[in-house]
């Protein structure tokens, strides 16, 4: 991509009402631009990570066996007065009416939804188990949006729903999304916790957050050094430096998490509340076991920012970068300066390699910058004093210093950086 032909408006001030660093940065890095409170347009940029991290949850959840769908955002009231959430949801829940003043919401969450179609096309135990997902827009009537897309009114979410016979099958589903949501946050770059949480609004008998470990985070984590065991707080009602509750040996660390996933152990809530059935073996009629299993998708990419940041800008995970590769010419007027950055950008889009060219009429110092600000992990300068010396600076967004590399070499070790890059990440899957 020639960053001349793309949407790309970088600010160089920081935006008053942006309260946390991820907020601050989309904005700057041009990423996102506010509609009204709490509900945003995700610009090219970063639409771009958004798509990085669909695509990965996409690919871990098809690993595990679970089908997509989509299901619509406007939901019919009846299903919501079945379920009983339609008064105990408050004014969170959207609601309208529509021409014939029949009442609808704006879905927060699919289970009415999923469990319609359930109790529709799932007759037989033969049937099951079933977990079936989608990546669709949510919207929640947030009392007060904030922080940018860490708490929106609008916001893009997975959300997967499973079907068994049996509470066994059920909790059996529940291990193998917890290691789904293992998988998917290593492959994004996170350092990240598994906590035991509580319900909430969801119900059901079970739960766990995955929180992504940031010193700006919402939730107070605790952990013990000695054992497995990681919770939210509010929900084990212990303090650090408190003695572990399932080892009874270590003691409790605390540390800020914020919540990008939330896995459910429903039971019967549901099905018991819709009338959701199926046959069983002996010809009787029981209610389905069910799980769900969310993951914020935006909410994910701001995280990413807030515990993959400096001074100058993002620092993303390769796996999430808008762009893997930077190819800057340091002066445009120069036709040697822009044959050699046209040969490098051509050749690394030959190797699929995701490169942008900042090919605009600007400063070196002004085009270092904007690749600081927006995060790409790799930055090839070429300029008439390396080519003088037939090579270009090769740079880490994560590093101080360039490398000088050869010209002929240079695709060969930008190949070999970002396959190290993406391999520190995937070893830990």
């Amino acid at each position: 991509m020639r960053l001349s032909k793309y949407l790309l408006p970088t600010l160089r001030e920081v935006p008053g009402d942006a309260e946390v660093m991820s907020h601050r940065l989309m904005l700057r890095a041009g990423m996102i631009k506010k509609v009204a409170a709490g509900i945003f347009t995700y610009l090219p940029l970063g639409y771009r990570v958004i798509k990085k991290v669909e695509n990965i949850i996409r690919e871990e959840m098809n690993r595990s066996g679970a089908q997509e769908l989509l299901m619509p955002m406007l939901q019919p009231a009846e299903l919501w007065e079945e379920s009983g959430r339609w008064d105990e949801m408050g004014e969170e829940l959207a609601r309208l009416k529509d021409r014939n003043n029949r009442q609808f919401c704006l879905g927060p969450t699919h289970e009415e939804v999923i469990t319609d179609i359930a109790r529709h096309f799932l007759r037989s135990y033969k049937q099951l188990p079933v977990n079936l997902y989608q990546i669709q827009t949510k919207f929640r009537d947030e009392l007060r949006p904030r922080f940018g897309l860490m708490r929106g009114r609008e916001f893009l979410m997975k959300d997967a729903y499973s079907f068994h016979a049996s509470k066994d099958d059920a909790l059996r589903e529940y291990e193998v999304m917890y290691q789904t949501y293992e998988r998917i946050f290593t492959r994004c770059g996170f350092e990240f916790r598994a906590v035991s949480a509580d319900t909430g609004k969801m119900g059901g008998a079970a739960s766990h957050e995955f929180q992504v470990l940031a010193k700006s985070g919402e939730d107070e984590i605790l952990s013990c050094a000695d054992c497995r065991f990681s919770a939210n707080a509010t929900f084990v009602q212990k303090k650090e430096g408190d003695l572990c509750p399932t080892c009874h040996k270590g003691t409790l660390k605390s540390s800020r998490g914020i919540e990008v996933g939330h896995i459910f152990f429903l039971g019967k809530k549901y099905s018991e509340a819709l009338g959701a059935t199926f046959l069983d073996s002996n010809g009787k009629q029981l209610h389905f076991e069910m799980g769900c299993y969310g993951i914020g998708v935006g909410r994910t990419m701001a995280a990413a920012i807030e515990q993959h940041h400096d001074e100058s800008g993002i620092l993303w995970p390769i796996p999430l970068a808008p762009f893997e590769v930077a190819v800057i010419p340091l002066n445009m007027s120069d036709p040697e300066v822009v044959k050699v950055s046209e040969e490098v950008y051509q050749r690394l889009l030959e190797k699929n390699v995701e490169t942008l060219l900042h090919d605009k009429e600007e400063s070196a110092g002004v085009k270092f910058n904007d690749v600081d600000l927006i995060g790409i992990p790799i930055r090839v300068a070429v300029g008439q004093k390396g080519i003088s010396k037939k090579s270009v600076g090769i740079k880490l967004r994560s590093e101080k210093e360039e490398k000088m590399i050869a010209i002929p070499a240079a695709v060969d070790q930008i190949l070999k950086i970002r396959n190290e890059l993406f391999r520190k990440i995937n070893h830990r899957t």
